[in-house]
């Protein structure tokens, strides 16, 4: 059975809850040789920093080997291969895929034709179920829960595959959400016929100031320049919302930023010092559930 990662809606709550304890239990525990005998090959046709190097040391950590490339001009696709004949020729090689790339719809294209199971690491404006991973165990983790929990997103909501993914996984938790985004960046209405099918609270605005005072968790996004094609319409709104340390004085103590980097301009430095500030652990957490992702592709783990 093909055990693809492609899209958050993949798992069911149980499964998703599976990924999570083991996540736990790989904190505890981060190197063993689970993946002994086994090659992952990372093929990143889009820049990333966090996913591919967290990808790549789980499966160090974990005893495997690691294959790739980490920019598509350095691969035959810039002599005009197809992702078709790419994921039929490294299959042959690897036991796993991950792939990031600019194109919607990618890889579930890649899961569809791969003898070998494929992990979605982000395909263009769509899904990032790693990283929607990542940040369920982290909210966890500071939450000591994720039921019935007040999550404000910030920033670019339209083409942040983050949000999308996590606005998909917390349905399984009763969220009521708050969207905070421009006009021009608002969250795309299949995620609010989403929300009001399966009957999620949720509110929009397009301030920031103290919209966020009732939340327990505070997602921010940077403006993704490389989605846009008019970049005039960029330079309008890259710089819209700025996270100050002084703007979190009157929030929930038990509130966590949150935030999927890389960062722009959008959290000021001066709030990295606060206790609220979650994102680099956020980031470390990444490790123990991508350990977690590929060892349950890879049958290793129940």
């Amino acid at each position: 059975m093909n055990k693809s990662l492609v899209s958050i809606i993949d798992y069911n709550k149980d499964e998703i809850l599976s990924i999570l304890n083991s996540a736990q239990q790989f904190e505890a525990n981060p190197n063993n040789d689970l993946l002994a005998g086994k090659v992952v090959a990372t093929l990143f046709f889009e820049p990333s920093t966090r996913t591919r190097l967290s990808f790549e040391t789980a499966v160090v950590r974990l005893g495997g080997k690691v294959i790739g490339f980490s920019d598509a001009a350095t691969s035959s696709a810039s002599k005009g291969e197809s992702l078709n004949d790419t994921i039929h020729m490294v299959s042959c090689y690897a036991d796993a895929i991950v792939m990031r790339h600019p194109l919607e719809g990618a890889a579930r294209f890649a899961s569809e034709i791969s003898p070998v199971p494929i992990i979605n690491a982000g395909d263009g404006a769509n899904q990032h179920p790693s990283q929607t991973l990542l940040d369920l165990y982290s909210i966890l983790k500071t939450q000591g829960t994720l039921e019935n929990l007040n999550i404000c997103m910030v920033g670019d909501l339209k083409y942040g595959r983050t949000v999308h993914s996590l606005v998909h996984a917390m349905s399984h938790f009763n969220p009521t959400f708050k969207f905070i985004a421009p006009e021009e960046l608002k969250i795309p209405e299949e995620y609010r016929v989403f929300c009001k099918k399966n009957k999620i609270n949720f509110s929009e605005s397009v301030e920031l100031n103290d919209n966020f005072n009732d939340a327990d968790i505070l997602y921010m996004t940077r403006v993704q320049k490389e989605r846009f094609q008019d970049l005039m319409e960029y330079e309008h709104v890259k710089n819209v919302y700025t996270l100050h340390n002084d703007m979190l004085d009157n929030t929930k103590s038990n509130l966590k930023i949150l935030h999927p980097l890389p960062r722009v301009n959008e959290i000021n430095m001066d709030v990295d010092s606060n206790g609220k500030a979650y994102y680099f652990q956020q980031a470390q957490n990444g490790l123990y559930v991508r350990q977690a992702i590929l060892s349950k592709v890879l049958n290793v783990i129940d």
